[in-house]
């Protein structure tokens, strides 16, 4: 497909959809005027954002309201014993309250040690590589925190925070990290130290598979270096800040601009 012809789609939607988030789980972090509170309430968000929309919208609501005014200030102050009651009874999918229970107990260890998780993230950036190896040491930092413990539930804690260490496209990671870096539209641009081109697009199914259609990725397989290499497609668009281009992959889905399952019998192909 021409460059130009898809360099202007991509850019038409992002212009379109820039600065929406309507059934979006940013709208969660975006009610608090805090950046601790951005923080938590952004990496609570970013990871149960997986499934339907209607169904883990309800799911970050009902976690982040019995939390009061300040996420940052609960998860630092939480007590196992005492706060373990306030989830009874919360779940989305395989996760129970026990997972959220070790997610809320390993975040309030973390800040306690590091102050926030942009010092966290800061320093595994200014000590590593690349993003990858950044998000591989922030993870397991977090994580650390509950696996002494024989109560938390560290398996599926694993897959609310999953790391690129064995190729997993890291999608909600990754998300997170596009609201705390990018300092443009929707997203907050509060993690300043983290240049926005070096960010990874969050990648999933369905953004693979349009991508594939449009001719900006090759790889077969969903999982980082996929992730990589559309990143790199897109960095021919706009090399300073190609994750930008997010809003216009979701959005020739949710569109229908591309509705097929079959990339050969897909509509954009006929449309380009």
């Amino acid at each position: 497909m021409n460059h130009e012809t898809i360099k202007h789609l991509l850019d038409e939607l992002y212009e379109k959809y820039k600065n929406s988030y309507e059934n979006d789980p940013i709208v969660f972090p975006h009610k608090y005027k805090n950046e601790e509170d951005i923080e938590i309430a952004g990496l609570i968000a970013s990871s149960f954002a997986f499934g339907g929309v209607k169904l883990f919208m309800p799911i970050i609501e009902q976690i982040l309201s019995k939390m009061g005014d300040s996420p940052a200030e609960f998860v630092r102050n939480f007590d196992l014993k005492n706060d373990i009651k306030c989830f009874k009874g919360i779940y989305y999918r395989f996760h129970k309250e026990r997972e959220i229970v070790t997610l809320i107990y390993c975040l309030s260890n973390t800040l306690r040690e590091w102050g926030s998780l942009k010092k966290l993230f800061i320093s595994k950036k200014n000590t590593s590589s690349s993003i990858k190896e950044a998000l591989i040491q922030f993870r397991e930092e977090i994580i650390k925190h509950g696996i002494s413990n024989p109560y938390f539930q560290m398996t599926n804690l694993k897959k609310l925070l999953p790391s690129p260490k064995k190729g997993s496209a890291c999608k909600r990671m990754n998300l997170f990290l596009r609201w705390m870096v990018r300092d443009k539209d929707i997203d907050f641009g509060i993690w300043k130290e983290v240049g926005k081109e070096n960010l990874i697009i969050p990648l999933d199914t369905h953004v693979a598979r349009i991508s594939r259609c449009l001719g900006l990725l090759t790889r077969k397989r969903d999982g980082w270096k996929a992730a990589e290499e559309l990143t790199q497609s897109l960095k021919k668009f706009d090399e300073q800040d190609p994750v930008k281009y997010d809003f216009a992959l979701c959005h020739i889905g949710i569109d229908g601009i591309c509705n097929a399952n079959n990339c050969d019998n897909c509509d954009i192909k006929n449309d380009l």
